[in-house]
């Protein structure tokens, strides 16, 4: 059967693909230069013309939006991958290992301040936050971290590791590894001593 690409599935295409290189474009521009990254250098990487970008986002507010929320939504998948681990602790540990890892090669963080008033980015860290908790209430039931950890706690730690590392002028790339050891050694229920006050409530 031959199948006939109609004039608006391309444009389509076209579109999908553009707004994929803008926002990878725009997240090595962050990373890079911060936020003195612009629109203009972002369409440059991007190979696209400025008014490309403003066609798929209408303001840099809204396109820092969409790579934060992207962040989000992948780490969210790859913790609900996880889920069906016979091996729960195991489980938890990829997932921050698969979490820091991403944010030692590209640390966006800084964005997510910028995104705060943003509904939908909002709903995508809510996903993220319930799919760890998931994550951790497995690992607590199995035995694999103490008793008195939350899915917050895990969730405030997952850029720990990554920013302990990056107090260094020039950090090792994989000293990030050596923080997430000890953070999670910190989670194990051997030797735990009382925590000196209760897991912050997330809302």
């Amino acid at each position: 059967m031959v199948v006939v690409t109609t004039p608006t599935r391309s444009l389509r295409a076209d579109a999908a693909r553009n707004r994929e290189l803008l926002l990878a474009a725009a997240e090595q521009e962050f990373a890079e230069r911060g936020m003195d990254a612009s629109i203009a250098d972002i369409a440059r990487r991007a190979g696209v013309a400025k008014g490309t970008v403003f066609r798929h986002f209408a303001t840099k507010e809204e396109l820092i939006a969409a790579i934060v929320g992207g962040h989000f939504a992948a780490l969210t998948a790859v913790a609900r991958g996880l889920l069906d681990a016979t091996d729960p602790g195991a489980a938890l540990l990829e997932f921050l290992t698969v979490a820091a890892d991403g944010l030692q090669q590209q640390d966006l963080t800084f964005l997510q301040t910028l995104s705060e008033g943003d509904s939908t980015v909002a709903e995508l860290r809510n996903q993220l936050h319930a799919s760890v908790g998931s994550l951790v209430d497995r690992a607590r039931e199995s035995g694999a971290v103490r008793p008195d950890i939350t899915g917050t706690d895990v969730f405030l730690l997952i850029c720990a590791p990554v920013h302990a590392a990056g107090f260094l002028p020039d950090p090792p790339p994989d000293l990030w590894r050596r923080y997430l050891a000890i953070i999670f050694d910190g989670l194990r229920p051997e030797g735990a001593a009382p925590l000196p006050r209760p897991a912050p409530d997330w809302h």
